[in-house]
């Protein structure tokens, strides 16, 4: 067959282990899974009750174009309904966003450690991938406009960043902006929004207006607690949306989802609510840290990567035989780090206790 050439060699992307397999491997009664930054606490107890009660006919296809959640999203944004781009999930939009301007001849600039997707839709479309070291941990904008020339297609902009949960402050941002050439179209990934609390952050729908070549990603996947519903959401220029719309596949958000997504939108008291619980839970860690001597990243989301002094490999096994699934550094291009989605308060005691005994065994604290 004729497949891509590109594609010859490449790997899917491997989740984490399902908790049922890592009950059944290690005999555990209960597991925790802190690996890919859900909302510990679940969604709105509006949304269980719009569950329990739902009757759609799941036999016809869903509306296209989610006039409901659409209207919903733009009158919460203040934007106009034409500005709004659904997606099964963030991970849709980011390869739509590839699909329709990327291709052999062009490139993309990205930072590095950052999400992974934006590099392997990428590579399916045959683009060259330029790829910018982080530093300390954030974007190096200013090394990311260097590498920007005539061919370059899109930019991406993980903030704040995963795997880091680092941010670029607003004055940061806005002076990138104005030198990108406008041309070139700017990805504003912003999957963990809602978890933000630094002044230096400024909430981005100006720049919308303000500049043709933006795009906005924000996902229902993390604070609103709607992982498993796939619904992601782009904002940006009208004619933007409408170059990309063709791209997206026709019924790509089914009526469930579009349902949870309109009814979580509306109950901000519990994404607050869940935003204070996070910042509580931040502090066990940060606290973990500083208490053992332990570099960590600042994160402005709901997961925290930090230092453990060890083979994060063995860390992750480790903890995972004691009932909790995290991310190993290794596997996130950073050795002898992890990365916790942050839990309960409940969940956070006992992971870290059990992570210290770990790191004892390991020889990291005496």
């Amino acid at each position: 067959m004729k497949w891509k050439q590109q594609i010859v060699d490449m790997k899917a992307y491997q989740p984490g282990k399902p908790m049922e397999e890592v009950k059944k491997e290690f005999g555990l009664e209960e597991v925790v899974k802190l690996a890919s930054n859900e909302n510990p606490y679940g969604f709105s107890p509006k949304v269980k009750a719009l569950l329990a009660s739902d009757h759609s006919d799941h036999a016809i296809y869903p509306d296209g174009y989610a006039q409901i959640l659409r209207t919903a999203v733009a009158k919460h944004l203040n934007v106009n309904e034409t500005q709004l781009l659904f997606g099964n999930g963030s991970d849709d939009l980011i390869a739509i966003v590839t699909r329709a301007l990327l291709y052999p001849g062009v490139n993309t600039v990205m930072a590095t450690p950052s999400f992974s997707q934006y590099r392997h839709n990428a590579e399916v479309e045959g683009a060259e991938v330029r790829e910018v070291p982080l530093a300390k941990g954030k974007h190096d904008l200013a090394a990311m406009l260097d590498e920007i020339d005539e061919n370059t297609s899109v930019v991406w902009v993980c903030n704040p960043n995963n795997p880091t949960g680092t941010i670029v402050s607003d004055a940061e941002l806005q002076d990138f902006l104005k030198k990108v050439p406008k041309e070139v179209l700017v990805v504003l990934d912003e999957a963990y929004y809602e978890y933000v609390n630094s002044p230096d952050y400024k909430d981005t729908l100006s720049y919308v207006n303000e500049y043709p070549n933006v795009i906005i990603l924000r996902t229902f996947s993390k604070a609103y607690g709607l992982a498993s519903f796939r619904v992601g959401y782009g904002i940006a220029q009208e004619e933007v949306i409408s170059k990309l719309d063709p791209v997206r596949a026709p019924f790509n958000n089914t009526i469930l989802s579009q349902k949870v997504a309109t009814v979580a939108l509306a109950d901000q008291a519990f994404i607050e609510e869940c935003k204070e619980k996070n910042e509580i839970g931040k502090k066990q860690f940060e606290q973990f840290c500083e208490k053992h001597g332990l570099n960590y990243y600042p994160s402005q989301t709901n997961f925290i990567l930090f230092e453990v002094k060890a083979d994060s490999d063995v860390v992750f096994k480790e903890m995972m035989q004691r009932g909790f699934i995290i991310r190993s550094g290794n596997a996130l291009g950073i050795s002898d780090y992890i990365r916790v989605t942050i839990g309960t308060e409940e969940q956070n005691d006992k992971f870290l206790s059990l992570l210290e005994e770990v790191l004892v065994d390991q020889g990291v604290f005496a």
